[in-house]
């Protein structure tokens, strides 16, 4: 779709609006690093499971979901392929790193430096990931708890600096919700635009006020730890969403659960799933009084708009 904006999904790239409703920050397929392994718990290698996951989501309304793993986590693009093309719900797959808490032990990024980086996640979002042909949508980067160490700094550097090469969004994991003003600070020192940057995991610290300046910058905020009840209530979520709605950011919210674990999934028998938000949360923010108009731009207009590749700069 060159000349033309569009939004690159493991199957190829579609029109913005062929999204539909969609999660920002999900997982289908996962091998967590050996440090994160919590009893399997943390393992999804059931493609199976995860089809019908994804099957339940389309029924609620789900038209596409960004999923988020990346080779640390035991990323599998040729799964979520398969995956996209038996539910009919789109997937965006993922290049980048995410702190060192996940690349311990399994990946050297402590050795590599921004120019490798930036080849790596450029390759993978412009030509393919190894041999599979799917290419990824989105980069991610992140950093540790209260702490941005040289390493994830480095990792940060190149997102920003692939996407001036590229022009694809961004997506970042904030560990607890901490360090998302530093994570800003790097990124756009390194040249990425505010409003092609979703800042991660926000909810998990509801700090309203920081959260309402980095949206004024034009940051998006990522509240995608949707019915994670032991960081935040979600009564308290919507609570905040509407605050940053009452202060004209509603263009500056997207949604999702980071559901990573086999006891949040039905398909594994846990739940509540991906069809959470659009079966409870979103009903649950009509109740509050969000107008219909609110609900689309945070669940369907802004995931379309930040996923949207742009004409790289030229030099």
């Amino acid at each position: 779709m060159t000349g033309q904006a569009f939004v690159r999904t493991v199957l190829g790239d579609i029109p913005p609006t062929a999204l539909g409703l969609t999660l920002c920050h999900e997982h289908l397929m996962t091998a967590p690093a050996p440090r994160l392994r919590d009893n399997d718990d943390l393992l999804l290698d059931d493609e199976a499971r995860a089809t019908e996951e994804v099957a339940i989501y389309r029924s609620a309304g789900g038209g596409a979901l960004v999923e988020v793993t990346v080779a640390e986590f035991g990323r599998d693009v040729a799964a979520l392929a398969r995956i996209s093309r038996a539910s009919g719900v789109h997937v965006v797959a993922t290049t980048g790193h995410v702190s060192v808490d996940y690349w311990s032990g399994v990946l050297d990024i402590e050795d590599r430096g921004v120019d490798q980086l930036v080849e790596e996640m450029t390759v993978e979002l412009t030509e393919g990931i190894g041999a599979t042909g799917v290419r990824a949508g989105v980069i991610k980067a992140g950093s540790s708890r209260d702490t941005v160490t040289a390493a994830e700094e480095r990792v940060l550097t190149a997102a920003a600096r692939a996407q001036v090469v590229t022009g694809a969004p961004i997506t970042t994991h904030t560990t607890a919700g901490t360090m998302a003003v530093d994570q800003a600070r790097v990124l756009t020192r390194a040249g990425a635009d505010p409003q092609r940057v979703t800042l991660g995991h926000l909810d998990r610290r509801l700090d309203v006020a920081e959260h309402r300046a980095l949206a004024r910058d034009g940051f998006t905020l990522g509240y995608d730890c949707v019915s994670k009840e032991w960081y935040e209530p979600d009564s308290a979520r919507v609570q905040a969403i509407l605050r940053l709605v009452e202060d004209g950011l509603v263009d500056h919210i997207t949604l999702s659960g980071d559901l990573a674990r086999r006891s949040s999934l039905v398909s594994w028998g846990g739940g509540p799933g991906y069809s959470y938000i659009p079966w409870r949360l979103i009903p649950w923010l009509r109740r509050e009084g969000l107008d219909d108009e609110s609900v689309r731009r945070i669940t369907v207009d802004n995931p379309a708009r930040f996923l949207t590749w742009h004409e790289p700069a030229r030099p």
